[in-house]
């Protein structure tokens, strides 16, 4: 087992990559290499990490649009992330999802999903697939906090709680859905009251340092794989840019943003390496280590062949022998066939 240092190494390590990962994404965007929506997780990757610590490989991730970041935690390499960005046939989805549509089976990264809190109902799909075989994984759902107000998270939350499926659902509470202060959309301000409604655990903390994610995400996965049912934590955070990359963020003043930044995730976890007697030195040539892993991502998703219009379609229409095999033996049900 690796000791604290090393630990806090290997997540200060992953932050940053995703840090820089994220920075370069919006570089790209503003250069036309990446096209559609752009939503980054900067100031969040504390939860991410601190996440998928605690998760075994057999485990299941769902993710909303902001997925970029957990998925990378989860195990895509940076250059499937990239060119995935960039409709690249190499890309984790072959070019055809986008920044939203992230997906990688190797790593149970069970999706990005742009439909506000409809990806909840899916968690606990999983989830309840995981109890009726048993295969003794344990499900874990983000989202944001304008998906409590959505008929999908008060679905999959009823029938986990119900059924006392293995999950953990997480609420990145980033303090805006778009651009509207939680204040404008929630008579509640502790969003964790709700999983009373739903007799499951409610936990709520800050989401700033690495070290509490961790510990008190791994207690509610602990709790699903043991049989003790689902867990709803609420971790308070803060995204550093806009909405996506088309807002400007007027609506927070720059004060704000400056105080928050003073809890900046990577910074925290950088602070405590420096304290713990890691040298400056030996940080410089983790963030190089980095650097030149992005910039290898970038350099060679860019130079990639872009997403295949073949992949497309074998993806939309079922292949012609499936659909003259359906006519045949079940089209005759519904008048087809004879």
């Amino acid at each position: 087992m690796a000791s604290g240092k090393d630990k806090l190494l290997s997540q200060y390590r992953m932050m940053y990559l995703i840090r820089r990962f994220e920075e370069e994404s919006a570089r790209a965007y503003a250069m036309g290499k990446v096209g559609g929506f752009l939503h980054l997780y900067i100031g969040q990757e504390a939860i991410a990490v601190g996440t998928c610590e605690v998760l075994n490989d057999t485990d299941y991730v769902f993710q909303t649009y902001r997925d970029h970041g957990t998925a990378l935690a989860r195990g895509m390499t940076p250059t499937a992330a990239m060119a995935e960005l960039m409709g690249k046939d190499i890309g984790c989805s072959k070019g055809l999802g986008g920044s939203m549509h992230f997906f990688d089976v190797e790593h149970n990264f069970l999706g990005g999903y742009g439909i506000i809190g409809g990806h909840v109902a899916l968690a606990a799909g999983a989830a309840y697939k995981s109890k009726y075989t048993g295969d003794g994984a344990v499900t874990v759902c983000f989202f944001g906090e304008g998906s409590t107000n959505i008929g999908g998270f008060h679905e999959g939350l009823s029938l986990a709680g119900l059924w006392k499926l293995p999950v953990v659902f997480i609420c990145e509470n980033n303090q805006y859905a778009m651009g509207t202060p939680m204040s404008r959309t929630s008579p509640l301000e502790d969003l964790t009251l709700k999983a009373q409604g739903y007799g499951m655990h409610g936990d709520r903390i800050k989401g700033h340092d690495v070290a509490v994610v961790e510990s008190h995400v791994g207690q509610a996965v602990e709790r699903a794989r043991k049989g003790g049912g689902p867990t709803f934590i609420e971790i308070e955070t803060y995204r550093f840019r806009g909405h996506s990359m088309s807002d400007p963020a007027k609506y927070r003043t720059r004060a704000e943003l400056e105080e928050r930044k003073k809890q900046d995730p990577c910074a925290i976890a950088k602070a405590r390496l420096l304290e713990g007697g890691v040298s400056q030195e030996e940080i410089d040539a983790l963030e190089e280590a980095v650097e030149a892993e992005v910039e290898n991502a970038v350099e060679t998703a860019d130079a990639a062949e872009p997403a295949k219009v073949e992949n497309m379609w074998s993806t939309v229409y079922a292949p012609s022998s499936a659909a003259e095999d359906y006519v045949a033996n079940y089209g005759k049900h519904f008048g087809g066939g004879r």
